[in-house]
């Protein structure tokens, strides 16, 4: 727990509260001198800490940021659930998760606060780490599509949110110049991901692409 001084009068009552106080923190700096700006020492300014204190409870910069993001995922998964759910489709279900989130992310910058402050690193961990696995799994289980009927079982979705975090990481950290947005995002993801999406299970013997398949033989 932090000690007396500092914290402009009001030391926080366990670490807890130290750590939401110093997210809180991060957050108005983040409104007043954008993502890129922000740094520890404003942090500890603003706290009326000196920055060693910050560093006892968030040991590096790429830490405080990811924690600032976790704490506005919940009202940006509720928005993304609301957006999403007139969709009762698996593919334009999947297709529009995708490209409405790449479109979103850079209007929320507490989001993308380790990606904007050059700490790539971070975020590329934190896109796809089991804590996003999880959230993506709850926003498809919060939607409108039978995934059941489909042909997804639990492993399949699963897999699903996989690919999805793994496609918004690629397209996020290095995005495509010139960058896709609206219709053209859109039909560029319907036609390389709603194929797979729609038919989820690989192919098995005596299925017509399992001859391909098995034919198939690595370069040597």
């Amino acid at each position: 727990m932090a000690k007396r001084r500092g914290w402009a009068g009001r030391p926080p009552a366990d670490e807890d509260e130290a750590r939401a106080r110093i997210i809180e923190a991060a957050i108005r700096c983040v409104d007043r001198l954008g993502p890129r700006a922000c740094t520890l020492s404003d942090v500890a300014a603003e706290l009326g800490v000196i920055r060693q204190t910050v560093y006892r409870y968030y040991p590096s910069a790429a830490g405080l940021f990811t924690a600032v993001g976790r704490a506005s995922v919940d009202s940006f998964t509720d928005e993304l659930a609301g957006h999403l759910l007139p969709i009762e489709l698996p593919a334009p279900w999947a297709v529009e998760a995708l490209a409405t989130t790449i479109e979103w992310l850079p209007t929320k910058p507490y989001l993308t606060l380790a990606l904007a402050a050059g700490h790539t690193e971070a975020f590329s961990r934190g896109v796809t780490s089991p804590v996003s696995r999880k959230l993506l799994r709850a926003l498809i289980s919060r939607s409108h599509v039978d995934w059941t009927t489909a042909g997804y079982d639990d492993r399949r979705l699963d897999e699903l949110a996989e690919l999805l975090l793994r496609l918004l990481q690629s397209m996020t950290i290095d995005p495509p110049d010139p960058a896709r947005t609206g219709p053209q995002l859109r039909d560029f993801l319907w036609r390389w991901i709603a194929p797979a999406v729609t038919a989820p299970s690989a192919p098995r013997p005596g299925d017509p692409a399992w001859a391909a398949l098995a034919g198939a033989s690595p370069p040597g």
